[in-house]
């Protein structure tokens, strides 16, 4: 009798318990679709893309599929938005959850986002920290096990979809491609630049498997003027003007270089001694300024993520447009060539980044960037920029997405790194794929400017 009424006792305390539980739930079932968690699992990311120096084209891959796999798993709770499957090339249907079920989507998605950022990256514990503290803030919420435990599962379930296509993009077969062969009797050819010469980076990211776009050459722009040095040529008056803006830098001018400098890995030599400096890349400035502008239009999660994945998309598909010129046209960096036929003392604002100078790559991915945001956001749309702030720099203020493009790209003519057509094309090459993409993602009825 005493065995009997214990074992009631505890079904009793444990069906209060678990009613609890879901009270406490579903009195906190907002803060789960508080888009805080997902700028600060981002935050995380960019981080780690610092900590473990990737390159500007990689970086884009790494951000592009966890937002993808958020993205698909938090559409199951809001039935306006549509799937990317079918829509971006090779991504078969997301696995559904079971409808009779409940889940916390937002739950699913961050566990999502987090475990494919933590297969993309190298230092796997970092993530791996953050993600364990996250999960213990949900169910400090009260999510019952059940739904969490549910969640978690489905979360594994479109990640390991996710991956599987990914795995699939020719990013794994390209790091057994063989390394530029650099051209030194041929003087118009890219060459490696001061101060450690490293080897150019990503010579192969065309044959990457693009997102939206029909192939990586799809984009072309005019080639730059013709290579000469004749002092009366176009190429050679565009070199020169490199030189005499190097040497006549306002402060002002110094501050902007400074802001959009972007470059994961800048060396620094002090006799023997050699340290560097770890930065942002150009595509995570953007990804930042999305942070920005989703925080002051104070969308929702599912607005937020969206207009994560409709950037992450356009960064990703434009950098394999840009590189693709790159190492079709090889060109040569403006430093290269003042320092062997004008002044061999002459070091530009910024440190060359160590691949070809055309097209200008934060014009390309800037421009497309803009026009993504401002479709989404509008065209006047004002915002602090403290994106570097963490990096030692001052916040910037523009008036719109545009005007902080534009900023970005003929930031790199101040920098010294390079010629005034590789901004201009650049920026042409970033409208199209930034038209493009904005064509080909109709995911929803309007934009939420409009709402």
């Amino acid at each position: 009798m005493i065995k009997i009424k214990t074992i009631l006792y505890i079904t009793i305390l444990s069906l209060i318990i678990s009613c609890s539980s879901y009270e406490k739930y579903e009195k906190n079932k907002v803060f789960y679709n508080d888009p805080a968690i997902f700028h600060k699992s981002m935050q995380k990311l960019t981080d780690v893309i610092v900590y473990d120096i990737f390159s500007p084209p990689v970086a884009s891959r790494i951000y592009v599929y966890p937002t993808i796999a958020a993205y698909e798993i938090l559409i199951n709770q809001h039935p306006n938005f549509k799937s990317l499957s079918g829509i971006l090339k090779g991504l078969d249907r997301i696995p559904l959850p079971n409808p009779e079920l409940e889940y916390s989507f937002p739950l699913a998605a961050i566990h999502a986002f987090l475990e494919v950022g933590k297969d993309l990256i190298f230092s796997e514990e970092k993530i791996t920290d953050y993600q364990n503290k996250i999960m213990s803030e949900f169910k400090e919420l009260g999510i019952p096990n059940d739904i969490y435990n549910r969640s978690i599962n489905y979360g594994d379930i479109v990640a390991s979809h996710i991956r599987k296509w990914y795995k699939k993009d020719n990013y794994d077969q390209t790091r057994s491609f063989p390394k530029y062969t650099i051209r030194r009797n041929n003087i118009e050819s890219w060459k490696p630049t001061p101060p450690d010469y490293m080897e150019g980076i990503e010579p192969h990211w065309n044959k990457i498997r693009t997102l939206l776009i029909d192939s990586a050459d799809q984009f072309t722009v005019d080639q730059p003027p013709r290579f000469s040095l004749e002092k009366d040529s176009y190429f050679y008056k565009d070199l020169h003007e490199v030189y005499q803006i190097g040497k006549n830098l306002t402060d002002e001018q110094k501050q902007i270089a400074s802001f959009w400098d972007c470059n994961p890995y800048v060396s620094h030599h002090k006799g023997h001694a050699m340290f560097a400096t770890k930065k942002i890349t150009p595509g995570g400035h953007w990804i930042g300024i999305t942070k920005i502008a989703t925080q002051k239009a104070d969308l929702s999660l599912m607005e937020t993520i969206y207009t994560y994945t409709l950037v992450s998309v356009g960064l990703f598909d434009s950098f394999i447009v840009c590189w693709d010129e790159k190492w079709r046209s090889i060109l040569v960096r403006p430093e290269t060539l003042i320092n062997q036929f004008i002044d061999k003392d002459w070091i530009p604002y910024l440190q060359t980044p160590p691949f070809p100078e055309y097209t200008s790559g934060h014009s390309v991915i800037s421009r497309t960037s803009a026009k993504i945001l401002t479709k989404v956001l509008g065209d006047n749309f004002e915002f602090l920029d403290t994106t570097e702030e963490k990096y030692g720099l001052k916040a910037r203020n523009y008036k719109s997405f545009i005007e902080a493009a534009d900023e970005a790209a003929i930031s790199r003519i101040w920098g010294g790194i390079h010629y005034m057509p590789a901004i201009t094309l650049g920026v042409e090459q970033g409208d199209k794929v930034g038209d493009y993409v904005l064509s080909q993602l109709n995911l929803i009825d309007q934009s939420i400017s409009k709402k």
